[in-house]
């Protein structure tokens, strides 16, 4: 039968022509085009050519048989919605549902049902066309300055640094790992007066002990062995405009001391020289640390730490804000897809509940990364469990969680980090690529996990050696 002018794509399968018929009559006068096909081979090379968004499949079909098809067509399409039809069997239709149909009609065929089963799906299919402009929409309208959010909690985030942005001297932004933090602080630096100057990062976990003071303050020629030639630090460079320094936490005593003379006096002096230079700059720090706890251990200084903090932004984990959830997937699948010229279309609901159920202790950046690699993986229109990292394949159970009793986030993030060693078998540089965080992350929380931990991932390191 030669397809309508408009309408969704359904393929009907069926060896019985006059099967096929019925059905054509029956859903003539719907908005669709149809197309037929008599066996399981022929159908798989109109699964492919065709893309239909419907099938309507015998289950008894002559060879491999109506199951087979169902699983090659869900394999090749996962958005597919696959209607199976045969004789009344409880467990043909449980089976046929636990493979991922739509529905299972038993034969004889009633016209009615079919009618408005395939209206449902259509309209089904009508939402989701819908849900997916909206979350194009929503995405535009709750995107600012790269940071993407409509929960109470980034909404008041994006308030406080349109507020503080044209005004401020010092910034303390805090919230974990991967949550955008250097987002957060170049909204405030183009949002301020200077933001035509220039705006430059300083990593503190990034750089040792030894380099992180020429880094900041620049040096002069014989300081050190090495230094052949005068250099201006990251203070000088940013002289009118902002200077973002990422992980404060991590900056030695001995630099703080000499930052909070900066901050002060407007002054710093380059390693090796006793000349002063007036530097004029806007100064955004960043932590994941706990710094009134290291203030009260001695490892932070107490005064730098209130200099920093007199203005205060956190930046919510993404387990804070799940709602913001949807929408970050739809900029990371857009994002992704223009980069590595794929045409999808979007995510199964399947491996949205996978998604949702995930406890991100990457926060948004191990999200970006999942969807990265998901874009690189999928072969067909859409992103099904099975092109999510391992990690995020088999579902959490609750039981297990229940089991464990009621323990604290960062508890639960700590196992978590210990499951994903334990799966790479101890190798850092892979499990902080999978949670979308940096080394240095993971021998922190290591750390603070104490002795057993780590002894724990070096064995499962040494399992492999």
């Amino acid at each position: 039968m030669n397809p309508s002018s408009a309408g969704l794509k359904m393929l009907i399968v069926h060896d019985d022509p006059e099967i096929i018929k019925l059905v054509c009559d029956a859903l003539g006068g719907e908005n669709i085009q149809l197309f037929t096909s008599p066996g399981v081979e022929s159908a798989f090379e109109q699964l492919t050519q065709i893309h239909p968004q419907i099938v309507l499949s015998d289950l008894s079909l002559p060879g491999p048989g109506g199951m087979t098809l169902l699983d090659r067509a869900l394999a090749n399409d996962p958005g597919i919605d696959f209607i199976l039809m045969g004789h009344h069997s409880t467990e043909s239709a449980v089976e046929a549902i636990r493979r991922g149909a739509s529905d299972y009609l038993p034969e004889p065929l009633d016209v009615e049902r079919l009618r408005n089963c395939v209206r449902l799906l259509i309209e089904a299919g009508t939402t989701r066309r819908k849900t997916f402009r909206l979350d194009q929409d929503l995405v535009d309208i709750f995107q600012f300055r790269g940071m993407i959010g409509r929960s109470p909690l980034m909404l008041e985030a994006f308030a406080k640094i349109r507020h503080i942005a044209p005004h401020f001297q010092t910034v303390l932004i805090t919230g974990e790992t991967g949550t955008g933090k250097e987002l957060a602080a170049r909204a405030l630096h183009d949002l301020s007066a200077v933001a035509s100057a220039p705006f430059a990062i300083c990593n503190c976990s990034a750089l040792v002990e030894t380099l992180l003071e020429s880094e900041l303050f620049g040096y002069v020629r014989g300081a050190f062995t090495g230094a052949v030639q005068n250099k201006q630090g990251i203070f000088e460079y940013a002289n009118g405009g902002t200077v973002f320094l990422d992980e404060i936490g991590e900056l030695p005593l001995s630099a703080q001391a000499k930052l909070l003379r900066v901050l002060q006096n407007h002054e710093v002096q380059r390693v090796g020289s006793p000349v002063t230079h007036y530097v004029d700059v806007r100064v955004i720090t960043a932590t994941h640390r706990d710094l009134p706890k290291m203030v009260a251990l001695g490892q932070f200084r107490e005064d730098l730490f209130y200099r920093l903090s007199a203005l205060e932004i956190t930046v919510p984990s993404l387990a804070e804000r799940k709602e913001d959830l949807p929408l970050l997937q739809r900029h990371f699948l857009d994002k992704y897809t223009k980069r590595y010229e794929k045409e999808i279309t979007g995510i199964t609901r399947r491996a949205q509940t996978r998604l949702a159920a995930h406890s991100w202790p990457g926060n948004v950046r191990e999200l970006e990364n999942t969807i990265s690699s998901a874009c690189m993986m999928a072969v067909g229109p859409v992103i099904d469990v099975a092109d999510l990292p391992e990690t995020l394949r088999m579902p959490v159970r609750v039981t297990d969680i229940a089991s464990q009793g009621l323990i604290s986030l960062e508890a639960m993030q700590q196992r978590y980090v210990l499951q994903v060693l334990r799966q790479v078998q101890g190798n850092k540089a892979k499990a902080a690529e999978i949670l979308g965080i940096g080394r240095n992350t993971i021998y922190q929380m290591l750390s603070r996990m104490g002795e057993t931990a780590e002894a724990l991932a070096e064995s499962e390191a040494n399992k492999t050696a």
